[in-house]
């Protein structure tokens, strides 16, 4: 054998692998980002009659600010920097959260993280992630119509059916996601990879008649922009944040094909390809500047504008698809980290842990995209609603990042206060520009936001008082094992395992079998499902008993799944036999349904009970959660006065 063949081979093998990751990453990770020329200019000066005027210092200034808010925002914070903070490989809002919860604060004496630090990075996570779904209900709305209205620079008599089309796409998007997004997937890296290239064509054949535009990549024209017009200026960063709406998406979207194939799409196609877009575009308007209406299907020449509409319309569909993949993922992790009830979730494909469908997120998602497409009708009066959303998760995220760099890579102080301004003014700009349209549209992703982290927060302290509440009427494992042995109690044959969460009181499913049936297994395991701060947890890490407790009888054992998985309790009961404990093939599982009835006294007011009692009452059970085998599982059902 030729040993230089097979290194050959090896290196070729490789390459084409990497090759095949990054156009799969344009797939997924850049859709929203990648879209964004489609509205961006027309927002900034064809909103509301044109208030920023089309003339060539402006042109100058508006293209030179969007460059150099791609190459610091995204290129530097997200590409060179926030890709560095994976959490076991993941990234995403939440991941960082769970990264730094890890780090900050000090431990209690249950090995706990607590203090002001650590409640600041989950208060900063449950924010960004609320936000992102204000982002996630807008995105879909705006890109697909954005391309629709193609339609109207082919043939203006078509205009009335951009709604209706428009609508009919979004019925059809949210239908397919229950078939998950395998077959459709594969295609979606060579038509972004088609995107992009023509989103390059059509900047240089602009530029070509306009070559002057190219000076304003340099910084000078933004900042003569902002000093000398500032008013101006400000109404326009309201639309420029538009250009890097999508950012987000590069760390969330991290973990499916790791930060190299990730960094290399970025830098070496999408990111060229916006910037010779974005100049085509400003050359096109310095020449024309009535085409601000429909700048981006006014660079094609009229034979190609119909072929353009199409493939816009693909590539605005592929971006609604990944935010909705996004927040079936988001959605996923915040159930795991005790942010969300559980909610039914179906794995779309045997391969790709990845691809997941929720029922009741998806048709949120849908309820939410179809008002905005119905109340706003347009993709200019989409845009005023754009934008407040996504600068708040820019914020969240850097502050985070912040936090991490200072308690993970001991960055100096001058270090953090340099990424502070560098990011946050940027940030911080953008987000005061689009507060101001608050009152214009910028309040229906800030009440969804709002709407999100007043679930997230009174799900969290709902569970706190439940676990409280059943620690004051639960006996602790000795008062419940002396009742026990008081008792002359029916020992069953075989194995009963039992899921509870609190490792200090016996399950309260256990209890009733105790008390009613007076019967009890030979064997008896409790199993607490808890969820890791890792996304994944390997199998030689999963599994753990307790060799403290001491019953000849009763097994306390820990399950840790992570927070990007799925939870499959038969799956890790294989790893129990593994580690030597006496568990059959068949066992019996047996959880419990309890009804939450309103006490008078509590430390949450009654409207928000009501709140935590429908959510906990309609939340997924252990059954299909824990993918338990339905004909070996039994449910008792309780009454608890909260």
């Amino acid at each position: 054998m030729n040993p230089i063949g097979v290194v050959f081979r090896s290196v070729s093998k490789t390459r084409s692998s990497t090759l095949a990751l990054v156009i799969a990453a344009l797939g997924v990770v850049f859709g929203d980002i990648g879209t964004s020329p489609l509205y961006a200019m027309q927002s900034i000066f064809a909103l509301d009659g044109g208030v920023v005027e089309t003339t060539q210092t402006n042109i100058y200034g508006v293209v030179s600010t969007i460059f150099w808010s791609l190459l610091v925002i995204v290129t530097t914070k997200y590409v060179g920097f926030i890709l560095q903070a994976d959490n076991g490989g993941e990234g995403g809002i939440l991941a960082l959260t769970a990264l730094v919860e890890r780090s900050v604060g000090r431990v209690n004496a249950n090995g706990r993280r607590v203090g002001k630090a650590r409640l600041i990075a989950l208060m900063l996570g449950v924010c960004g992630a609320g936000l992102f779904y204000g982002d996630s209900v807008i995105t879909p709305a705006i890109s697909v119509m954005s391309a629709i209205e193609g339609v109207a620079v082919v043939n203006p008599d078509l205009s009335h059916w951009v709604v209706p089309l428009g609508a009919l796409i979004i019925v059809a998007l949210f239908v397919a996601q229950k078939w998950g997004t395998g077959a459709v997937g594969k295609a979606f890296g060579p038509i972004m990879v088609l995107w992009f290239s023509l989103l390059a064509v059509l900047g240089i054949a602009q530029i070509v008649q306009h070559p002057g535009v190219l000076a304003a990549l340099l910084p000078t024209y933004a900042l003569h922009f902002i000093i000398t017009a500032p008013g101006i200026a400000f109404v326009a960063f309201g639309s420029i944040v538009l250009a890097i709406t999508g950012a987000e998406a590069l760390y969330a979207d991290m973990g499916h094909f790791g930060k190299s194939p990730v960094r290399r799409a970025w830098l070496f196609m999408v990111f060229p390809s916006l910037v010779l877009n974005y100049l085509g575009q400003s050359a096109l308007l310095v020449n024309t500047p009535e085409a601000k209406v429909k700048p981006f299907f006014l660079m094609a020449p009229s034979w190609a504008q119909l072929p353009l509409v199409i493939i816009a319309t693909m590539a605005t569909v592929i971006a609604s698809q990944a935010v909705i993949s996004g927040a079936f993922s988001v959605s996923k992790q915040a159930m795991n980290l005790g942010l969300l009830p559980r909610f039914s979730v179906r794995q779309t494909s045997s391969k790709e842990k990845g691809q997941i469908y929720l029922p009741a997120i998806n048709w949120l998602l849908f309820v939410g995209v179809m008002l905005l497409l119905l109340i706003f009708r347009s993709s200019e009066r989409l845009a005023t609603a754009y934008g407040l959303a996504v600068t708040g998760t820019f914020l969240m995220t850097t502050g985070l990042f912040l936090m991490y760099a200072r308690s993970v890579k001991n960055w100096a102080v001058w270090k953090l206060v340099v990424a502070a301004l560098a990011f946050g003014t940027f940030e911080a700009l953008f987000f005061s520009a689009n507060a101001v349209k608050l009152f214009h549209g910028g309040w229906i992703p800030l009440t969804i936001g709002i709407c999100i982290v007043f679930i997230m927060v009174t799900w969290r302290q709902g569970l706190r008082m439940l676990f409280e509440r059943r620690m004051d009427i639960t006996d602790n494992w000795n008062g419940f094992l002396t009742k026990v042995r008081a008792q002359q109690l029916v020992t069953v044959p075989g194995t009963a395992i039992y899921l509870h969460l609190n490792p200090l009181t016996p399950p309260q499913a256990l209890e009733t079998n105790v008390r009613f049936n007076h019967m009890i297994h030979e064997r008896v395991v409790i199993i607490r499902g808890l969820t890791s701060s890792w996304p994944r947890v390997y199998d030689d890490r999963r599994v753990s008993v307790d060799t403290e407790f001491t019953d000849p009888n009763i097994t306390l054992v820990t399950v840790r799944f992570g927070f990007f998985e799925a939870p499959n309790m038969p799956n890790a009961i294989k790893i129990l036999r593994k580690e030597g404990v006496n568990i059959p093939d068949e066992p019996f599982y047996f959880t419990s349904k309890m009804s939450l009835i309103d006490g008078e006294e509590s430390a949450m007011s009654s409207w928000r009970k009501k709140v935590f009692f429908f959510l906990y009452h309609n939340q997924a059970q252990p059954l299909s959660y824990f993918a338990l085998p339905p004909k070996r599982t039994v449910a008792f059902e309780s009454r608890l006065t909260l």
